[in-house]
């Protein structure tokens, strides 16, 4: 069954869960999950804490209950709530990391998205995670805003690693791993062991067809009609040859000698939204050696029964992959206008589920208050 799992591995991309919850961690599915299906990090973002703390489980209702009784802010006990989720999942891949010289072995954790456009306060939300969590196998998620980009770059000059998240196009993505080697320049000044930073790139796959294939199907010709669920894929394929130019340039080249790692491409949003298309085609169309795939855990079991992996899908794809983002030019199709689009929406909809997220545990702390010697 997991032929094709083991096979991604042996290709060198990297198996991510995008998904955690405590009863995944209670239950020992995780744990599992590594066991058995090659998982060797987790990814989070608010969307997920909201599903697994605002989805009717009474798992978390213990640290709610005690939340409640200290009277702390709602703000606060949403950070004590996924910070205790993230700190456990990386006990769990702790002997991943270990066992990885601390490349894989990790588990992510998002700044407050509503501090998505405030470079100061990302950074200092930034350290209070890594503090918070206080664990070597931790990620800090930072959105790839224009205000991201400085944030990213002080943070990884004081040595803690990065997951950079929301990146749509392949100007910004140049612009994250600009960040990435300013931070590490700034480690290396610093005297910071450089082989103790890790960071990956998270560059969103799915949402990139969702949006132009509703843009394609207004256009409705034959052409556009042929150039429907290519673009994400042509997108991730150019963002990986720009990762390969960066990281055998002679900058990269003078932080390698001094220990440190590059900057790997994660491709995030790998869930397939159309049923039209292979629900494995982000998957097994995006392999390559140095490599991140974070798959919802459907995915994950997909790519397990029925995915097809036939080696390396991305080197010597780019002249096929500007062509179809070319295609879609001609067609009137602004690539700019999609992965603003995108990136604004895509922050715009992590604020709503924190927002949602804060509602649901203000509610339960209401509910689980003592007053008077009793539960209310």
């Amino acid at each position: 069954m997991t032929d094709a799992l083991k096979r991604l591995s042996d290709e060198g991309v990297a198996i991510w869960l995008d998904d955690l919850s405590r009863s995944r961690l209670t239950s020992g599915n995780l744990a599992d999950l590594v066991r058995t299906k090659h998982v060797v990090g987790v990814t989070t973002n608010p969307t997920i804490f909201q599903k697994a703390i605002g989805g009717g489980s009474d798992a978390y209702d213990a640290q709610l209950r005690d939340l409640a009784v200290r009277g702390v802010t709602v703000d606060e006990a949403v950070r004590m709530m996924t910070a205790a989720d993230v700190r456990e999942a990386a006990d769990v891949l702790r002997p991943v990391y270990d066992a990885s010289n601390g490349r894989d072995g990790r588990v992510s954790i998002e700044v407050d998205p509503r501090l998505a456009h405030h470079t100061e306060a990302t950074v200092a939300e930034a350290r209070q995670l890594a503090w918070l969590v206080d664990r070597p196998n931790t990620l800090i998620k930072i959105p790839a805003t224009k205000a991201g980009l400085p944030a990213i770059a002080t943070v990884l000059g004081e040595g803690i690693s990065v997951n950079v998240t929301l990146i749509f196009s392949l100007e910004r993505y140049r612009g994250v791993m600009e960040a990435f080697l300013t931070g590490l320049e700034t480690a290396k000044a610093a005297g910071i062991d450089l082989s103790t930073i890790e960071s990956v790139a998270s560059f969103f796959v799915s949402r990139v067809d969702t949006e132009i294939d509703k843009r394609l199907d207004k256009i409705a010709t034959p052409a556009a009609a042929a150039a429907k669920g290519k673009a994400a894929v042509a997108n991730a394929r150019l963002a990986y040859q720009a990762y390969e130019e960066v990281f055998t340039s002679d900058r990269w080249k003078a932080l390698a000698a001094a220990g440190a790692k590059p900057q790997r491409p994660l491709w995030a949003s790998t869930g397939v939204k159309d049923p039209a298309y292979d629900d494995t085609m982000y998957v097994v169309e995006l392999v390559a050696p140095g490599t991140v795939n974070t798959m919802p855990e459907a995915t994950l079991d997909a790519v397990a029964d029925h995915g097809v992996v036939r080696g390396d899908t991305i080197k010597g794809s780019y002249a096929g992959a500007k062509a179809e983002l070319d295609a879609l030019a001609a067609l009137g199709i602004s690539y700019d206008d999609v992965v603003q689009l995108l990136e604004d929406e895509g922050v715009e909809k992590f604020e709503a589920s924190w927002k949602e997220l804060l509602d649901t545990v203000s509610a339960s702390l209401q509910k689980f208050t003592v007053k008077g010697g009793s539960t209310k």
